[in-house]
C-alpha cells in the first residue's frame, strides 16, 4: 500500500495537506503538536496497521504543520481554528459515518470539534489527560516561551527537547505563535458532548497533559488504555496501532 497525498482547503481557503492510506471504513487521525501525519502517523507504523485491518486512514497535516500552509496573517488564526479545519474536511470528504482519533494537540483539536458538533461513530483521545483540555493555558504558556527563547535553551532546560523537536521539524516560529493563541481552555462541562464510546490512550510514563484517568472518568462513555511509552515515545510503540485497532473494530 502506498501513501497518497493531495491538498483541501481549511479555513479561509488555506492549502491543507491530506495523506491517505488504505481503504475502507473512514479513520481521521489528527496528529500532535509540532509533529505531523509522517511523524505520527505513517513512519512507525501505526497507520498501516489500521489499513491492514481494514481502514481508509485520512492524515492531515494540521495548519503550520507538514506540507500544509503556514500563513503569517493574524486573520488566519480565528479561536479554534484548528477545529474549523477538522470541520472544513470532514465536509470537503463528505464523511457522514467515520471515526476520529487524535493524538495531543489531536485529541484536543478532536474533542474541540466533537464540543462544536461533529459526530464520529467512536473518538480516540491519546496522549491527553483532563487538565490538558481543562487547562491548557498552562502548556500554551511552556511552549509559546519555547518560541521566544527558540535557540538560546541549553541542556537541561525542561523546555530543551521542545525546542530541538521545533528545529528538527522545520516549525515556522511566527505561524506557530500565532497558532497557540488560538487556543482556548474547554470547560470541563463541554465534555458531556462526548457522547459517543471513546478510548483515552496513554504511554505509562506519560503525564505530559496531566491525568489520562480523570479524563476517562469525566467523559460519558470512556475507558482507558495504557501503553508503554513518554509523550514522545509512545506513538513510535507498536502497541498504538494494535489499541486502535482493538477498540475500533470492537462489537458496539
Amino acid at each position: 500500500m502506498q501513501v497518497s497525498t493531495t491538498f483541501y482547503e481549511g479555513f479561509g481557503g488555506a492549502q491543507l495537506a491530506l495523506h491517505r492510506l488504505g481503504t475502507g471504513r473512514p479513520v481521521i487521525l489528527l496528529h500532535g503538536l509540532f509533529s505531523s501525519a509522517e511523524v505520527n502517523w505513517i513512519k512507525y507504523g501505526t497507520a498501516a496497521q489500521l489499513a491492514n485491518a481494514g481502514f481508509a486512514c485520512l492524515m492531515p497535516d494540521l495548519r503550520v504543520h507538514g506540507q500544509s500552509a503556514a500563513p503569517h496573517d493574524p486573520a488566519a488564526y480565528p479561536p479554534d481554528v484548528l477545529a474549523r479545519d477538522l470541520e472544513a474536511l470532514v465536509d470537503h470528504l463528505a464523511l457522514d459515518d467515520y471515526d476520529l482519533v487524535g493524538f495531543s494537540l489531536g485529541s484536543r483539536t478532536s474533542a474541540r470539534g466533537v464540543v462544536a458538533g461533529l459526530r464520529p461513530r467512536r473518538l480516540v483521545l491519546a496522549g491527553m489527560g483532563l487538565e490538558g483540555l481543562a487547562g491548557w493555558s498552562g502548556r500554551q504558556e511552556f511552549f509559546i516561551d519555547v518560541i521566544d527563547r527558540f535557540g538560546t535553551i541549553r541542556v537541561g532546560d525542561p523546555a530543551y527537547m521542545a525546542q530541538q523537536f521545533l528545529k528538527t521539524m522545520k516549525i515556522d516560529h511566527q505561524a506557530a505563535r500565532l497558532l497557540l493563541g488560538t487556543m482556548a481552555d474547554t470547560d470541563p462541562a463541554d465534555l458531556g458532548a462526548l457522547t459517543m464510546p471513546t478510548l483515552v490512550l496513554c504511554g505509562d510514563k506519560d503525564n505530559d497533559n496531566g491525568s489520562a484517568d480523570r479524563l476517562a472518568a469525566a467523559l460519558p462513555d470512556a475507558r482507558r488504555a495504557t501503553i508503554p511509552g513518554t509523550h514522545m515515545s509512545s506513538v513510535t510503540e507498536p502497541a498504538m496501532g494494535a489499541e486502535l485497532v482493538s477498540f475500533l473494530t470492537s462489537p458496539a
